[in-house]
């Protein structure tokens, strides 16, 4: 196995009415717990059942899908409490694992991706304020992220990228 792409989000669910808290006073345990099942424990379990599989030598990569809002250091907005929380814990996971993965296996990179705006059923509801220039289709985000990974070095493992390859700050 030389990549593995971790791609997974839960934001909103029109059918159960989980959506992004606006407000502390929002904050629901049930949401909470959904929200970091799929957006932290779920790419948790992956990495864990998949980096074994990863050669001991020769470039690999694990990447998992994440959010600039899950960026602690980003975050001027508020809002968005489970969401940014449980992104941000994803980014913790993978830092966490890239440290270990390294002791073994030294040219494995292991990354969180931000892809951007990208018009799917994930953002269709926040995009008014998106600028046409930034809503990616889901090819032109899956291009660009996969370009970030071939050319991403074992430096790069534990960080959180761009879809253009530049380091965001956790």
């Amino acid at each position: 196995v030389r990549l593995v792409f971790i791609a997974t989000g839960l934001l909103h669910d029109p059918v159960s009415g989980l959506g992004p808290e606006k407000q502390m006073r929002d904050l629901d345990p049930e949401r909470l717990a959904r929200l970091f099942a799929v957006n932290t424990i779920g790419p948790a379990l992956a990495i864990k059942h998949f980096a074994p599989l990863l050669p001991r030598t020769g470039k690999s990569v694990i990447a998992a899908v994440s959010a600039k809002v899950g960026s602690i250091e980003d975050n001027r907005l508020g809002g968005w409490y489970g969401y940014r929380a449980s992104k941000a814990a994803l980014n913790q996971i993978v830092k966490t694992a890239a440290i270990e993965i390294a002791v073994r296996r030294k040219e494995a990179i292991v990354l969180s991706m931000h892809p951007g705006t990208v018009d799917t059923a994930l953002s269709k509801p926040f995009q008014t304020n998106v600028a046409e220039h930034k809503l990616f289709s889901p090819e032109f985000a899956a291009e660009r992220m996969l370009d970030a990974l071939d050319t991403a070095s074992p430096a790069d493992s534990g960080a959180l990228l761009s879809w253009d390859g530049t380091r965001l700050p956790f």
